[in-house]
C-alpha cells in the first residue's frame, strides 16, 4: 500500500507543475501582454517600458525558468493587475472558495448519500419517482443555468443578498456572520444541487446492486433487521462508487467554481482566475492553475486513500 501512495504522490508532484507551467508558458505565448492591454493605444516606448518594468520582455525561457526558481521557494511573482504578491492574493481567495465547497459539500452529502439509499432499497412508488426524476433533472442542469435560477428566485422574493460575499454596511459580529450565511444560500444551493443528485444516482444504483447480494438474502433469512442490513452492512460496501470520486469532487469545488462565482460574484479562487485570463496576468494566471491543480491532486490522494480504505483490492 505504500508504494501505491507513493505512486499515486508523485503522480499528482507531476500534476501540479506540469498545469502550473502550462498556464504560464500558454498566457505568455498568446498575442498581447498585459501592457498593451493595460495601455491600450498609447505610444510603443510606453509600452515598452512598461513591459520592461513587469519582465515581460524577456524570452520566454528565461520568463519561466526565473518562475520555475521562485515557486520552488513559493514565491510565484507579483501579479501585474493587482500589484500584489500572488502569494499573497491566493490564500485570500481560496478561503472565500472553501467556505462555499465545503459547505456544498457538506449539503450535498447530508441530502444526496441518504436519499440514494433509500431510492436504492425501496420498492418503487411516488417517493422514489419524484427523487429520481428530481435528480435526473438538476445532473442534465448546468451549473450556469441552476445559478441563474436560484438568482431570480432570490430577487423576485427578496429573501436573500443576491451577489456578493458581505453586505456594504459590514456588519460585525453575529450580525455579520448571519449576513456571511445569508449570501452564502445562493452559491451553496447552486454546487450543493447539481451534487447531491450526483451522490444520489451513484447511490442509489450501487445500493440497488448490493442488496440482492447471497450475503444481504442470508442476513434476512436469518432474522438480521432490516434498517440495519441496509444502513450498516449494504451501506459499507454500497458506497464505493461515491468514495471513488468524492476526492475528485473535493479538489474540484475547492479550484473554485467559474460559473457560480461569476454569476453570483462571490470573491473566490474561480473568480480570481477570471480576472487574471482577462488581464493577461501571467504570474496569477499562473498562481491560480497551481494552487487548483494541488486542490485536485490533494482531492486525488484523498479519493485514492478512501477507496484502498474501502476495497484494498485497488492497490494490488
Amino acid at each position: 500500500m505504500l508504494a501505491y501512495f507513493l505512486r499515486r504522490l508523485a503522480f499528482s508532484l507531476f500534476l501540479v507543475f506540469a498545469v502550473s507551467s502550462a498556464s504560464l508558458v500558454l498566457t505568455r505565448m498568446a498575442p498581447g501582454d498585459f501592457a498593451v492591454d493595460a495601455l491600450g493605444i498609447a505610444n510603443a516606448a510606453t509600452i515598452h517600458d512598461m513591459r520592461a518594468r513587469y519582465g515581460l520582455d524577456r524570452p520566454l525561457g528565461e520568463q519561466y525558468g526565473a518562475w520555475i526558481a521562485g515557486a520552488i521557494r513559493l514565491d510565484f511573482g507579483r501579479s501585474l493587475a493587482y500589484d500584489r504578491p500572488v502569494a499573497d492574493l491566493i490564500p485570500e481567495r481560496a478561503a472565500n472558495t472553501a467556505i462555499l465547497a465545503l459547505s456544498a459539500l457538506a449539503l450535498a452529502t447530508l441530502v444526496g448519500l441518504p436519499l440514494g439509499v433509500l431510492t436504492g432499497t425501496r420498492a418503487p412508488g411516488i417517493f422514489t419517482a419524484l427523487v429520481r426524476g428530481a435528480s435526473v433533472v438538476l445532473v442534465s442542469t448546468p451549473p450556469l443555468l441552476t445559478s441563474l435560477f436560484l438568482l431570480f428566485l432570490a430577487a423576485r422574493s427578496g429573501w436573500l443578498p443576491i451577489a456578493g460575499m458581505r453586505s456594504p454596511s459590514g456588519p460585525g459580529g453575529l450580525a455579520g456572520m448571519l449576513d456571511l450565511i445569508a449570501h452564502m444560500v445562493v452559491p451553496v444551493f447552486a454546487l450543493a444541487l447539481p451534487l447531491s443528485a450526483m451522490f444520489e444516482r451513484l447511490q442509489s444504483q450501487a445500493m440497488r446492486e448490493v442488496i440482492h447480494a447471497p450475503f444481504v438474502r442470508a442476513a434476512v433469512a436469518r432474522g438480521v433487521p432490516q434498517a440495519r442490513i441496509v444502513w450498516r452492512d449494504a451501506l459499507r460496501l454500497g458506497i464505493r462508487p461515491v468514495v471513488s470520486i468524492y476526492g475528485l469532487v473535493v479538489g474540484t469545488l475547492l479550484s473554485g467554481s467559474f460559473a457560480v462565482e461569476i454569476v453570483t460574484a462571490w470573491p473566490g479562487l474561480g473568480q480570481l482566475m477570471l480576472e487574471a485570463l482577462r488581464a493577461r496576468d501571467v504570474y496569477l494566471v499562473a498562481g491560480c492553475a497551481a494552487a487548483g491543480s494541488v486542490f485536485l491532486a490533494a482531492g486525488t490522494l484523498l479519493s485514492d486513500a478512501a477507496l484502498a480504505l474501502v476495497d484494498p483490492r485497488v492497490t494490488e
